[in-house]
């Protein structure tokens, strides 16, 4: 006999399920592989899990046949390539619309037309023909008078944010708001439809293992992160991410327009460097989002929002490009047999559990660079790591300036900070920014081994070797000076340096690694500290414009040059200045700073000029020179 208690419990839980089915879950049909199930066969497995939405990249006749009278509701997508065309002819679209809709409606239940996917990162430079586009696909709909059965919309990336953390702070790429967003969402409200969204967690969380709780990205039990916008308490990335596109609608004005998920899943398979991907993950991830979705009504910011989602994808297809994960996100294999066992409808969840291996942990990754050494000065900065590759490099960038709130605003360009205008130095301006932002806790500047973590201020040096492949370096040949022999090796480069930070520390490059980068002949010592310049070094550190510091030491050696000029509400400027033979330093102040040269000390041949104009704290007090300086 089963208790009371328990009859009890098992009947609320029932009544539950019955009565919390406020979202919908789909599927993207994807079929870029060669060893796929005919389309008649894919219909029969939609039906046989209870998958009563799919989605498609394009208008096959044979799949579009076989969902025929399958009860199924299909979204049909007009691709990229024919978005030029859908724009600038009416009677394109017109015969688009009749040839791929209106031939199949309604025994086949097309209820939405994707117009393009992910446009504003297509390179074929396609977002101008957009909105057009989408209303004289219309506007043929309207001609069939079809309009009020089909909906029509264009998925978008998370990338078309300009920032997504925290949510409450969410909005559109500035370029993109007038010239698409308000039209789009206008169009989106005047015909009733709904703004499609593609997101994924896992790419944040692939970046950002130190920073992001797999827990956190996987729906599973967690402490929650508050949003400091608004209070509200998150318990999943994916929600977050959703909110922040709310979040972005709403500063336009438009909270009025729902929002459909037309892309998300998690990969069970990747490349050694693609944290997060495995078969238990990905079962996690979309059998705990199917249940969220099912069951747990709207987001934190939209609770009543019913969302429908979409997953990614139905079948792991062979024939795409990219890392491993791109052919690994499928459902089920080619055979048709499950990748993982994950429920698809109410009825199946009620015996679904997320089956968490006993071994797994939420401890962030940590490796590589992203251990932290001792500091002597309990000060430590988040740079760059150049060898982590532009794609790492790019895709932790993005996350740093948008879902981590780091402050992007100095290295846009025009901005204080935009030059040098490098991958690399952006990056670690963004980086160091977050690291900051979040009290240089461990585990906040690794972003997927894309970073690491100094326990000095970061050399201008580094600049140097960053931008060796640039063409402003020219090399000069060697010379002997005061019997120090050595290559001279100047450099003009122009150097900004921002929130005391640059680039990287000094590496030791040793002299065969530089001359891969593009320099040869240069007679390289291993760097300490803050521009600690050694044999034949020329660099120019420039704080413009509300910098919160700039270089306090500068150490010099045998043939240096070393230009540092602070312009403009920098906090303070070069205190220290230890130059050796044929050392030149010239110390600039202008304007606003809180104090200048204090302390110079100079050997034999050493020339040094501190000039100080403008609202300084205080001069030159303590030179010391010897013979031959000036």
């Amino acid at each position: 006999m089963v208790p009371i208690f328990a009859s009890f419990s098992l009947l609320l839980i029932s009544a539950l399920f019955i009565v919390a089915d406020c979202g919908s879950i789909g599927v993207n049909y994807g079929r870029i592989a060669n060893n796929l199930p005919s389309a008649t066969k894919v219909v029969d497995l939609l039906k046989s899990q209870g998958l009563n939405r799919v989605k498609v990249y394009d208008t096959d006749p044979a799949v579009l046949h076989a969902l025929s009278g399958s009860g199924i509701k299909v979204t049909v997508d007009l691709p990229n390539e024919q978005l030029f065309a859908a724009a600038k002819s009416t009677s394109f679209a017109n015969s688009w619309v009749q040839r791929n809709v209106a031939a199949y409606y309604p025994h086949t239940e097309i209820e939405a037309i994707a117009v393009g996917n992910e446009v504003f990162v297509d390179p074929h430079n396609t977002t101008k023909f957009l909105v057009p586009a989408m209303k004289n696909i219309h506007q043929a709909l309207v001609k069939s008078n079809l309009h009020s059965d089909i909906k029509i919309s264009s998925p978008i990336a998370l990338s078309a944010l300009q920032n997504s953390y925290p949510s409450s702070a969410g909005s559109f790429r500035p370029e993109l708001i007038e010239a698409v967003f308000k039209p789009m969402l206008n169009f989106l409200r005047q015909t009733g439809s709904f703004l499609m969204v593609n997101a994924y967690p896992f790419f944040a969380y692939e970046s950002n293992t130190d920073v992001i709780s797999l827990d956190y990205a996987l729906f599973r039990e967690n402490p929650g992160v508050v949003d400091a916008g608004n209070g509200l308490r998150y318990f999943s990335l994916f929600d977050a991410q959703i909110d922040a596109v709310f979040a972005a609608m709403s500063a336009l004005k438009y909270d009025d327009i729902r929002l459909v998920v037309t892309e998300t899943g998690w990969p069970s398979k990747g490349d050694e460097n693609e944290i997060g991907a495995s078969v238990e993950n990905a079962a996690a991830y979309n059998g705990n989002l199917v249940r969220r979705i099912l069951t747990g009504g709207g987001t934190p910011l939209r609770p009543k929002a019913d969302l429908t989602v979409y997953l990614f994808a139905l079948f792991n297809e062979n024939n795409k490009v990219g890392p491993t994960s791109e052919r690994n996100y499928g459902l089920f294999y080619p055979t048709e047999e499950k990748v993982y066992d994950i429920p698809f409808t109410v009825e199946g969840l009620k015996s679904y559990h997320d089956r968490r291996s006993p071994v797994a942990g939420n401890q962030p990754v940590n490796g590589g660079k992203g251990g932290v050494s001792k500091s002597t000065t309990g000060k430590t900065w988040c740079v760059a790591n150049g060898e982590a590759g532009k794609e790492k490099l790019q895709a932790a960038l993005d996350f740093a300036c948008g879902e981590g709130g780091a402050d992007c605003h100095p290295i846009q360009p025009g901005a204080t900070c935009y030059d040098p205008n490098t991958l690399e130095a952006h990056a670690s301006f963004a980086f160091n920014s977050y690291y900051q932002k979040n009290g240089r806790h461990m585990g906040t500047c690794y972003f997927g081994g894309a970073a690491y973590v100094v326990t000095q201020p970061p050399s201008a040096y580094s600049i140097l070797l960053s931008l060796f492949n640039s063409a402003h370096i020219k090399l000069f040949s060697a010379y002997k000076l005061f019997l120090t022999r050595s290559t001279l090796a100047r450099c003009k480069v122009e150097l900004l340096t921002c929130t005391s930070m640059v680039i990287a520390n000094f590496r030791r490059d040793t002299e065969k690694e530089i001359r891969k980068k593009g320099v040869v002949g240069s007679r390289v010592e291993p760097w300490i500290g803050l521009s600690f310049f050694i044999y034949g070094s020329f660099a120019r550190t420039s704080c413009i414009e509300g910098c919160d510091s700039s270089p306090t030491s500068l150490n010099m050696t045998a043939e240096s040059f070393a230009l540092a000029n602070c312009v403009r509400g920098c906090g303070f400027s070069p205190t220290s200045l230890n130059m050796t033979v044929g050392s030149f330093t010239l110390v600039n102040y202008v304007g606003g700073y809180s104090s200048s040269l204090v302390s110079l000390n100079m050997t034999i041949g050493s020339f040094a000029l501190a000039n100080c104009v403008g609202g300084c704290g205080s001069s030159l007090v303590s030179p010391n020179m010897t013979t031959g300086s000036l």
